[in-house]
């Protein structure tokens, strides 16, 4: 059924992947807190969940972002000092693997800006390299940066990390005072384009370093863009930035409109983060529940397919929240 939304702004209209955005949601989530409460691999009841991997609804909540918030950026000695927090923060990111992070760690014990040293952090990469081992994550495609001419792909990524303190990253993100400035801070350093930099951004933004509402500014990433095209057979002239800023705004409405109790993060309802990356895998899961509605992309299969990780989280967030004494 399609519906329009906001008629008397825009004459947007949606298909039938708009409602399985919100159930998508929704059962995710339950996925999520039944996995808390029984602590075992709980799937959901349908079938698409049940076997294709797909991100929690809510972004924090995920495997990598726990350990970024607890292990990277806080509960460790450097967590009130903020070029060491960014420092660990973007040598984390531009790997985005926990595996990664600790096999550097094994080597040089608390992973610090102040000890930091090229050689011995190309050597351990390079050793891993040469094992066979995979030091990126498969998330998403962490470009090569040229400006450094190094052979390797790590060794540059190392060399900008070095550069973006040479030119005062701490200091610029501290002085700005909107999201989108410190987004455009980020965006001015070589190989980080507009989805890297706003996923840096909101890691970034999960410290003390900065402090903006997730709410304020977000930029749709090719995923979220092809979710988009999903869901509305016609935007009516919104862009995407204002397609992920309505669905933020009218998800209460929507979740009583479909019948769904959705049960947000202990008080914490969706923010534009989260409402784009969930258009990011309602991309997916309608490649599988709505095959007819192709939307800008070709793809027709789902590669990740679920495996459980017996490892429980015991989730923690930034404590700027003020959600962690909701736990249970």
């Amino acid at each position: 059924m399609s519906i329009n939304i906001y008629r008397k702004l825009s004459p947007a209209k949606t298909t039938e992947v708009f409602d399985s955005y919100w159930i998508f949601a929704a059962k995710r989530q339950d996925v999520f807190f039944e996995r808390i409460k029984q602590q075992s691999a709980i799937r959901s009841s349908d079938p698409i969940l049940q076997r294709f991997r797909f991100t929690n609804t809510y972004r924090a909540s995920d495997r990598v972002s726990q350990y970024l918030i607890k292990n990277v950026i806080y509960n460790n000695k450097f967590s009130t000092d903020p070029t060491e927090t960014l420092f660990r923060i973007l040598l984390f990111k531009l790997f985005n693997k926990i595996e990664t992070w600790e096999l550097l760690s094994s080597y040089l014990g608390d992973i610090s800006y102040k000890d930091y040293d090229f050689k011995a952090y190309d050597l351990i990469l390079n050793t891993a390299m040469e094992e066979r081992q995979a030091i990126y994550s498969a998330a998403y495609i962490m470009p090569p940066v040229y400006k450094f001419g190094l052979k390797r792909k790590h060794s540059n990524h190392l060399k900008l990390i070095e550069y973006m303190f040479e030119n005062h990253i701490t200091e610029r993100l501290q002085e700005t005072k909107k999201m989108q400035d410190a987004f455009n801070v980020i965006k001015s350093f070589p190989g980080l384009g507009d989805f890297l930099a706003y996923q840096f951004l909101i890691d970034i933004n999960y410290s003390k370093i900065i402090n903006f509402s997730e709410s304020e500014f977000v930029v749709a990433g090719p995923g979220a863009k092809g979710g988009i095209s999903k869901c509305f057979s016609d935007t009516g002239g919104l862009n995407e930035v204002d397609i992920i800023k309505l669905m933020t705004d009218r998800q209460r409405t929507e979740f009583e409109r479909l019948g769904l109790d959705f049960k947000n993060l202990w008080g914490r309802d969706l923010q534009l983060i989260d409402c784009q990356n969930i258009f990011c895998e309602v991309d997916k899961y309608a490649r599988v529940k709505h095959p007819n509605i192709k939307g800008n992309s070709e793809r027709t299969r789902i590669k990740q397919i679920y495996k459980s990780n017996p490892n429980q989280i015991d989730y923690w967030f930034p404590p700027k929240w003020n959600i962690n004494e909701n736990i249970k």
